[in-house]
């Protein structure tokens, strides 16, 4: 099943999101101090395309420095991209079919505002 969501979710929504995690990346790694950002956003970007069957869940070892960090993400791209999460889920829910897809959007609103300090796990 999460196979056939990840399809589904790859096809209508996962490229678009890809793209914009992988912009953000990019645009952060221009300057060499927002590089954490950068590959925080290419992590969220990887699970971003492909996130049935895998979870976020916050690093335990995460501290001030990560809440820091997502304040400044928030103001840099952080919002963007929980303003593209917004669009696609209400997009996604107009169908019956697009109901758990656009659920799984709006979930991601909160790992887009905070992507530092979570980690990427397989869901059991």
């Amino acid at each position: 099943m999460n196979t056939l969501l990840n399809v589904i979710w790859f096809v209508l929504a996962g490229i678009w999101l890809w793209i914009g995690y992988m912009l953000a990346g990019v645009l952060m790694c221009i300057l060499i101090v927002t590089i954490p950002w950068g590959l925080a956003s290419f992590r969220i970007g990887n699970y971003a395309v492909w996130p049935f069957g895998r979870e976020v869940v916050s690093n335990p070892r995460s501290g001030t420095w990560s809440f820091l960090g997502n304040v400044v993400w928030v103001i840099l791209a952080g919002w963007w991209l929980a303003l593209e999460h917004l669009i696609t889920g209400i997009i996604m829910c107009l169908t019956i079919i697009g109901i758990p897809l656009g659920i799984a959007n709006f979930k991601l609103i909160a790992v887009s505002l905070a992507p530092l300090g979570k980690e990427i796990v397989e869901s059991e």
